[in-house]
């Protein structure tokens, strides 16, 4: 299943409305073309100060697979049933000084808004990606050499969708579940804290 859109109460745009997160993905290479684009959409997200605090590190299994299993072991065990197939995966941190050393307290917010660029560019190549928390970051920081002033954020699974039918039954059921949302009044408020926008 490679489409899935969000039964959105008013009409937004396809790219965001089709955007969703598979765990289904094909065992086959993504072109690196396709990866450069995937990061120049980001490298052009906003930020405060245009300070560009997002860095990502790449795992292409078929490019270096001994590098990318080690980004895998990472990965919660959960995590690592339905990234069995997965051919690239993309460590998302943020960059948490300013150039003159000060805490840059957008750090996060930039960077989340370059990732969402990045599964944005990806969806409109045809490509799934599946954003997850679920990852060893001490692991990871030790095995890659992490700087401590980078915060680990997420790791993005990017690839070609793929055969549901070959998941688990559990994650079988995740996959056909229909897209559900808070309604808009609990996460949008006007005026006063708790007071739904309409």
């Amino acid at each position: 299943m490679s489409a899935k859109p969000a039964p959105t109460d008013v009409d937004i745009h396809e790219l965001i409305a089709g955007r969703w997160s598979p765990r289904a993905f094909a065992d086959k290479p993504v072109d690196r073309a396709h990866l450069r684009r995937l990061l120049e959409a980001a490298r052009w997200a906003p930020s405060s100060n245009n300070l560009q605090p997002w860095r990502f590190i790449v795992f292409d299994r078929h490019r270096d697979e001994a590098v990318f299993l080690r980004a895998f072991e990472t990965l919660a065990p959960s995590n690592q049933n339905w990234n069995a197939t997965v051919p690239v995966l993309i460590c998302v941190t943020a960059s948490t000084l300013t150039p003159k050393g000060e805490p840059n307290r957008t750090a996060t917010y930039d960077t989340g808004a370059a990732a969402m660029a990045l599964v944005l560019q990806a969806h409109a190549t045809g490509l799934a990606t599946h954003q997850m928390g679920g990852f060893d970051r001490d692991a990871f920081r030790a095995a890659f050499s992490v700087p401590e002033d980078a915060q680990l954020i997420a790791m993005i699974a990017i690839g070609h969708h793929g055969d549901a039918s070959l998941l688990d039954e559990a994650l079988r059921e995740r996959e056909a579940a229909p897209r559900a949302r808070r309604a808009l009044g609990e996460t949008a408020f006007e005026g006063a804290w708790g007071t739904a926008f309409d």
